[in-house]
């Protein structure tokens, strides 16, 4: 019997320098902190919170992205892997709003695209990893 799953619980990406890489999500997302290993933090909690490697969870909505830093290498979704993440928004204006908002920032990125099913908006992230906005039609 298969197994039931209803959503996708998170899902943790390896990045190269996570200071770095965490300006460029806080900024471009703005995601709320779920869990981090606090500055201040003693040896017992820096212990528990091992397994976040010196990174960070965001709440996204009802799942979790989650940040951890990792080899000095760079991401390539042609090697077996991870090809791109994915992200909904509610309308096409919300992706014209997000080209804006990266203008702002200075991040790369491509035209809103329609591709028959969906509206998406692409661009990468400072190690190179594949992030797309998606709005339905």
């Amino acid at each position: 019997m298969p197994i039931n799953t209803s959503s996708v619980a998170h899902i943790r990406l390896t990045v190269t320098d996570i200071t770095r890489s965490r300006e460029f999500y806080e900024s471009v997302f703005g995601w709320p902190i779920n869990l981090e290993v606090p500055a201040d933090a003693d040896a017992e909690t820096r212990e528990r919170l091992a397994f976040l490697f010196g990174g960070v969870i965001y709440n996204v909505g009802d799942s979790r992205v989650g940040l951890r830093p990792g080899a000095d290498d760079r991401f390539d979704e042609d090697r077996t892997g991870l090809d791109h993440l994915a992200l909904r928004v509610s309308s096409r204006s919300e992706l014209e709003d997000a080209a804006t908002h990266l203008d702002s920032l200075g991040i790369t990125h491509e035209p809103v695209k329609d591709i028959g099913v969906m509206y998406i908006l692409e661009f990468r992230d400072p190690d190179n990893i594949a992030l797309e906005l998606v709005a339905p039609k």
